[in-house]
């Protein structure tokens, strides 16, 4: 399966000068949403998503997302899995499980992203899920920016991925872009300005 074509053939990899949600500038920026509008577009990557995590064994009870991105790709994996879909969300600065969601303790969750870059926003949804008791197995996106390590990649690990290294990442591809402080930007050097097209700017 050809990642990098779905999200070109979708308009969803776009190409300018953006700000991240890091504040990193780059390039290139993912947009997920726009793959994922299709129904059998999701349901074909969350199958491709789902076949890794089955073929290494791990046992799982719930998909949990962090919203807003992940929600979209969450449901779909747990679709797939065939396990419960919940979410977590940012209240005031802190991600947190509400909506009457309930963990059970020891229960086993895998958190689900759409992109994984360092994997804050997803060890933001981990910490809210051990609060309760519940035990993270491990990460999941269907595109991995390429600086944490997914299961079956080649590529390495970075110094700035904030996923723990004994817990798997399961992605369907590394799109491993060139990424630039503000003050060190070729592209602000050339005289453009980035923009922000995320869920978090517009």
């Amino acid at each position: 399966m050809d990642i990098k074509a779905i999200y070109m053939n979708a308009n969803a990899m776009l190409e300018g000068h953006f700000k991240l949600s890091s504040g990193n500038h780059s390039q290139y920026y993912l947009q997920s949403a726009k793959v994922l509008e299709d129904p059998k577009t999701a349901k074909l990557l969350a199958d491709a998503l789902s076949d890794k995590i089955k073929a290494n064994g791990i046992v799982i009870d719930t998909v949990c997302a962090p919203a807003l991105g992940g929600l979209i790709a969450g449901f779909a994996l747990a679709t797939a899995l065939d396990k419960r879909s919940i979410f977590a969300e940012r209240v005031n600065g802190e991600m947190q499980i509400r909506r009457g969601f309930e963990i059970t303790p020891g229960e086993k969750v895998l958190i689900c992203e759409d992109i994984i870059t360092t994997g804050g926003s997803a060890m933001e949804a981990a910490k809210a899920i051990e609060a309760l008791g519940g035990v993270v197995v491990g990460f999941a996106a269907l595109a991995n920016r390429g600086f944490c390590k997914r299961d079956g990649s080649a590529l390495e690990r970075k110094a700035n991925c904030a996923l723990p290294s004994d817990k798997p990442l399961f992605a369907l591809a590394d799109f491993d872009f060139e990424m630039y402080a503000p003050d060190n930007c070729p592209l602000c050097a050339d005289g453009s300005e980035a923009i922000k097209p995320g869920s978090r700017g517009n």
